[in-house]
């Protein structure tokens, strides 16, 4: 086996195992095969799903762990890592704005709802004016 074949979509990633497409730096984790047709199948069952995704079919040689050893060239740039701390950063982002809204003591909360309600009832008032003038 001196050769394999993967996949690439137009935004150079390449097809995973986990059938999603991944930035290659983990080499194990690739659709891998030895044989073209087998690649060209997977292509096809991809397109069929997607047929936004452009792909081609990238022959590779083998290192001495059985791996793809792929051009540095044709590597995207490597992809954000998705961990605990976006969603970390997120949910301390979220009670910070919980707090901010909180920060109202019940006095200021029940003023603010008076100055509301006799909004509302001057506006009805004049609408009913205006109404009755016609």
């Amino acid at each position: 086996m001196s050769e394999l074949f993967i996949l690439q979509n137009q935004e150079n990633l390449f097809f995973s195992k986990q059938k999603d497409w991944v930035d290659g730096r983990d080499l194990n984790s690739l659709f891998k095969s030895p044989y073209k047709d087998e690649a060209i199948n997977q292509m096809v069952e991809i397109s069929a799903k997607d047929y936004r995704q452009r792909i081609k079919v990238i022959k590779c040689g083998v290192n001495d762990k059985g791996l793809p050893t792929i051009d540095p060239d044709i590597m995207p740039d490597p992809l954000p890592k998705a961990g605990k701390d976006l969603f970390a950063e997120l949910e301390a982002q979220a009670e910070t704005d919980n707090t901010q809204f909180s920060a109202l003591t019940d006095d200021e909360d029940a003023g603010v709802e008076d100055e509301l309600d006799s909004k509302m009832e001057s506006d009805q008032e004049e609408t009913l004016i205006a109404s009755h003038q016609r």
